[in-house]
């Protein structure tokens, strides 16, 4: 598989309470998860179908205080299970672009 579009933002999942006797995968407070557009190997698929709701809002150029956060691109998101909640954290990634790569249209 090769992919062809380069993402803009990463983001960082961390677990900021709950215990692994609580969570069906075993995930508990200090687990912590980076990844860009795909759910991270290990993560909860259904906490993963809330949060990519939020990692939308920020790559189509918004961020978090509408929702009450204080800080523009982290916020706290409960697990839909509620044994669990999450610090999600938006990173921009700067990259050069390649030469040679650029392609006209």
């Amino acid at each position: 598989m090769k992919k062809w579009i380069v993402e803009d933002w990463a983001f960082e999942v961390e677990v900021t309470r709950g215990e692994a006797r609580s969570c069906r995968l075993g995930l508990e407070k200090g687990d912590r998860f980076r990844f860009e557009y795909e759910t991270p190997g290990g993560f909860c698929p259904r906490a993963m179908a809330e949060i990519y709701t939020w990692c939308e809002v920020i790559r189509c150029g918004g961020n978090f205080t509408l929702r009450g956060s204080k800080d523009p691109y982290e916020m706290m998101v409960p697990c839909p299970c509620h044994c669990l909640d999450f610090r999600l954290k938006a990173i921009p990634i700067n990259r050069e672009p390649e030469s040679g790569n650029d392609r006209n249209v």
